[in-house]
């Protein structure tokens, strides 16, 4: 039987790691020899997940390798956010909460990207849908990842979707919706040990906006002036991924998961476009307080766009 990858974005944060794992059970349930994949290294939230619901990560891949006949995209569709060869394989469906750019195919597929917190409450909704069981294990991958993209439901991309399935996937994995939560997150949250480099490939993303190149990178924590210490470092590391990627901005977004705020930090020519989004002024070090931001999604991606096409 011929093979199909199952994969989501480079940088892989909890949503990518716990849907690519879901979808590829659920594929197999139904017929499908799939194997879910990761573009990069499990950071420590999504292992929390993993380690708590005793769940191996996804292997690891640079590339689709020749033996593999087609493959799945779940959480993303750009193709410069996914694996190097993207153009070159056969993209059989894509799963997504993501807006839709920079994607084309020569073959007709299933493309389903619906306006939710998480690409794993469409992924629950799929289980139902084909009335296939959903596990303890596979409800707490689907829960950490809602409770991830949504930071315990409370970013403004969180739908009421997505708080119904986080409630019934906490019921189903048998644990205490708040408490697991909080945990989850907290762990993802100690940035201590992590370098400048460590913390913009965490959870980076490079959009096409305009004519304009964006690099956007993310990180949650409960104290951003830690983060900050590292300024001088950060932006050598991101000045150099501007350089040798052509961006016109690389923002560094650090977002505090108590006060539901960000701090961003923005490099490159471009890096006025910030002020013009989110009506800020940058001040010396080109860091701004963004206040009630905490979606790269909805609120940042959105608003750096227009700010760049009109």
């Amino acid at each position: 039987m011929s093979k199909t990858l199952v994969f989501g974005h480079k940088n892989p944060d909890t949503d990518t790691i716990c849907s690519a794992l879901a979808y590829a059970n659920l594929k197999n349930k139904l017929g499908v020899n799939a194997e879910p994949a990761r573009l990069g290294e499990v950071n420590k939230e999504t292992n929390y997940a993993l380690t708590y619901f005793n769940v191996e990560a996804p292997q690891l891949i640079d590339a689709v390798p020749a033996d593999v006949e087609q493959v799945i995209l779940v959480d993303h569709n750009e193709f410069q956010q996914s694996v190097s060869n993207i153009k070159d394989v056969r993209i059989s469906e894509v799963i997504d909460h993501h807006r839709v750019s920079n994607f084309e195919t020569k073959e007709p597929l299933y493309f389903r990207a619906e306006p939710v917190g998480c690409t794993a409450t469409i992924l629950y909704k799929m289980y139902k849908e084909n009335d296939i069981e959903v596990t303890k294990e596979i409800a707490g991958l689907l829960l950490s990842a809602i409770i991830s993209d949504s930071l315990l439901l409370k970013s403004p991309t969180c739908t009421q979707e997505d708080v119904d399935a986080a409630h019934e996937l906490a019921d189903i994995a048998g644990v205490e919706l708040e408490k697991y939560g909080l945990d989850m997150l907290q762990a993802g949250a100690d940035l201590s040990d992590k370098s400048a480099t460590e913390l913009i490939s965490m959870d980076a993303k490079e959009f096409a906006m305009g004519d304009a190149k964006v690099e956007i990178a993310q990180v949650n924590t409960v104290d951003a002036s830690k983060v900050y210490e590292l300024q001088a470092e950060l932006e050598e590391v991101m000045d150099k991924a501007i350089n040798e990627k052509g961006l016109d901005l690389f923002l560094f977004v650090v977002t505090d998961i108590i006060n539901n705020d960000s701090e961003v930090l923005a490099r490159g020519k471009g890096y006025e476009k910030v002020a013009d989004a989110f009506g800020v002024t940058l001040d010396n070090s080109h860091r701004a307080l963004l206040k009630g931001v905490v979606s790269r999604k909805k609120q940042i991606v959105t608003a750096l766009t227009d700010a760049f096409t009109k």
